[in-house]
């Protein structure tokens, strides 16, 4: 869902915002209530220690309990979950639940956009999302919490999420922060609670919807300092909406020293990643120095994009080119 930015629109907001929903969400968006799932994990007794035969790691890693192993592994990758379970054969047995949930996560992304030489099929998407949180994974509780949202089922959408974050899953985190700034009534201190702990593990989306908080003041105190950090942070993780925003507080000098050259730079990175009001910007301070023939080519993006400023800068400056340089400019567009 959109959500209007700091500070204010040219025709839209210079300053975007990106949470977990689709944008044509936004309408559908219906009061819920914040429920605290109680966490229940299945308790297992501590494995023996292992043969020689069967492990060669060292014994404490060895007698680490089931559950707290499982509770360590449950956001991983499968890059690092098979890494995990290679450690030692008393890992391996324990770890099998999340692989065999790795499947299931694979197959319901197959079902849920059709790949892999399956048709979609958004209810076995959510069966096998909803399987593989039941096997421990974080990633399938995140997911199937989306799907819940989609359907308009928050609160089932809330309680998996609330469940990836308490186990550490930097994306349950972040939408669980967002569930509380979306609910209504909102709860913002839950909300920063939850975004601060996926920003601090990470996470760039939360990092920016952190700053956006902190810049506009909507929910906590404005502190411009911390907003310009958490903006910085993202944009260097390669978030393009924070490479824009911080492209403007270097520009007007918003939470940190303003330098023009830094604020260029931020620009035409947003730009070139496709961020629409980044290229009429960067577009429009082409024209300004004469490069027109660039200058057309991030107009002709930004006015693809949707921005109709672009429009009528482009077309001044095309009557500055000659007819082969204004093909041109549009060839590079299109590539």
């Amino acid at each position: 869902m959109k959500q209007r930015t700091w500070p204010c629109t040219s025709e839209g907001s210079r300053y975007t915002s990106l949470s977990f929903l689709k944008p044509h969400d936004k309408e559908k968006r219906s009061k819920f209530s914040i429920r605290a799932t109680a966490k229940s994990s299945s308790s297992r007794s501590s494995p023996p220690l292992p043969s020689n035969e069967g492990a060669d790691c060292a014994g404490d890693f060895s007698m680490l309990p089931f559950d707290i192993l499982m509770k360590i592994a449950a956001p991983m990758s499968l890059p690092n979950l098979q890494a995990a379970s290679s450690v030692c054969k008393s890992w391996r047995d324990a770890l099998q639940p999340l692989r065999e949930s790795m499947v299931l996560l694979r197959w319901g992304k197959r079902f849920k956009h059709g790949r892999g030489g399956v048709k979609p099929n958004l209810d076995k998407a959510l069966h096998s999302f909803l399987k593989a949180a039941a096997g421990g994974s974080t990633l399938a509780m995140v997911d199937a919490g989306l799907m819940y949202w989609e359907k308009g089922e928050k609160e089932r959408a809330v309680g998996l999420y609330r469940k990836a974050a308490e186990l550490g899953d930097a994306v349950g985190q972040c939408n669980l922060g967002i569930s509380y700034l979306q609910a209504q009534p909102s709860d913002p201190k839950e909300a920063m609670k939850w975004l601060k702990q996926s920003a601090e593990n990470g996470y760039v989306r939360a990092q920016y919807q952190l700053a956006l908080c902190l810049h506009q003041g909507r929910v906590v105190q404005t502190n411009l300092l911390e907003a310009a950090r958490w903006y910085l942070k993202a944009a260097e993780g390669g978030y393009t909406r924070a490479m824009y925003n911080i492209s403007l507080c270097y520009s007007v000098g918003e939470g940190l020293p303003q330098n023009r050259k830094l604020a260029r730079k931020w620009m035409k990175r947003a730009a070139d990643l496709g961020h629409s009001k980044a290229q009429f910007e960067h577009g429009l301070a082409l024209f300004s120095e004469g490069a027109l023939l660039k200058s057309v080519m991030y107009l002709e993006l930004a006015e693809r994009g949707g921005e109709k400023g672009a429009t009528h800068v482009k077309e001044i400056a095309q009557q500055n080119l000659s007819s082969t340089s204004r093909a041109h400019a549009i060839n590079q567009a299109n590539r």
